[in-house]
């Protein structure tokens, strides 16, 4: 009977660990998420105004009067 309860709680202890890495790994998804969805966001705004010409290429840019 005891062999049976120690793999009881041998399992409860691997459930909860389990537990608790997915929860971190969810909280880390998420956090990737907010982050992803922030920089879509600067990329959108870039583009726009790339495209109402606030922005331009490198390569279009004036050079700074010291060169």
């Amino acid at each position: 009977m005891k062999d049976i309860e120690e793999r009881l709680n041998e399992l409860e202890c691997f459930l909860a660990n389990q537990d608790k890495m997915l929860e971190e790994l969810n909280a880390e998804v998420l956090r990737q998420s907010k982050i992803i969805n922030a920089l879509v966001d600067q990329n959108k705004q870039l583009m726009n105004a790339m495209k109402d010409g606030l922005v331009k290429p490198l390569s279009e840019e004036t050079k700074p009067p010291h060169y």
